[in-house]
């Protein structure tokens, strides 16, 4: 049966008593498996899958190819993140010392349920177990060398947040994604603007690539990411989903001096700061 068909259905995965265990949120608590409740404020949230990869396009929103003035595309490109990437909702963020740009990218996290090789685009939504608010972190100050890969820019340790939960039954094709930096909103797109819709990046990627139970697709960002700050509170909401929460910290930059080191140039600028660098250079 198809995820956007099935009555709404949210599971989140916490630490509880040394264990992970999963949950139903109920209001203001979360209902564990035996019957006791946890106060939400006091729980210690984990990733809602434990995926083998995590697949992300690289530009999918109108609003965001306008920003960088780029051309219609004809087909999507993709990058991935490590697993070690992984993160959870009220998980920090580490923007190490000496480096500036560190940009939030607000997004819809799309989790499989079973393994999907060469399916079309109608049957996509079989595979799908549900979906999470996800931030595609990256550090553009490494993207004078990662361009393409994204595997420094994206990559790092703790930069895929996602959760607080998984969920299905709800027809993402009508929601829409926000994403909040101290409360303030500083994104906003429907997902209806996507370039590529969610069906057509399963069905290109299973072509070739099995995506098995666990994985995570990240489904792209509309316009207006931007750096954030040690400090920060940023916040990725889906309606219908929920709202992902992570702060920012300053972690020690690397110890020893080898390989490309964190730059800050024009073709980093253009990419940490988009239209705000524009206007700036235009002055």
């Amino acid at each position: 049966m198809s995820v956007l068909d099935v009555p709404r259905q949210e599971w989140r995965r916490v630490l509880h008593e040394g264990q992970p265990k999963w949950v139903r949120p109920e209001g203001d608590r979360l209902l564990l498996g035996d019957g006791r409740h946890l106060a939400d404020s006091e729980a210690t949230y984990l990733p809602p899958c434990d995926p083998t990869k995590i697949l992300c396009i690289h530009l999918n929103y109108d609003s965001r190819r306008v920003e960088f003035k780029a051309p219609m595309l004809e087909t999507p490109t993709y990058f991935q993140k490590p697993v070690t990437a992984l993160n959870s909702h009220r998980g920090m963020l580490c923007r190490p010392a000496g480096h500036k740009y560190l940009n939030y990218e607000g997004e819809v996290g799309v989790i499989i349920g079973k393994p999907m090789r060469n399916v079309s685009r109608e049957e996509s939504w079989d595979y799908i177990a549900g979906f999470a608010p996800a931030n595609d972190v990256g550090c553009q100050d490494y993207r004078d060398t990662d361009a393409g890969s994204m595997l420094r820019v994206k990559g790092q340790d703790g930069f895929c947040p996602i959760g607080p939960g998984i969920v299905s039954g709800v027809d993402i094709r009508k929601s829409t994604l926000r994403t909040y930096m101290n409360g303030k909103m500083v994104q906003e797109g429907a997902i209806s603007e996507m370039l590529f819709p969610i069906d057509y990046i399963l069905a290109d990627l299973s072509r070739f690539i099995t995506l098995l139970p666990g994985d995570i697709i990240l489904s792209g960002t509309p316009k207006n990411s931007r750096p954030m700050n040690p400090g920060d509170l940023v916040e990725v909401e889906v309606s219908g989903l929920g709202r992902l929460s992570n702060k920012v910290v300053e972690a020690p930059a690397p110890v020893h001096k080898v390989g490309h080191q964190p730059t800050d140039t024009d073709s980093v600028r253009r990419v940490a700061l988009g239209s705000d660098w524009v206007r700036t250079e235009a002055r």
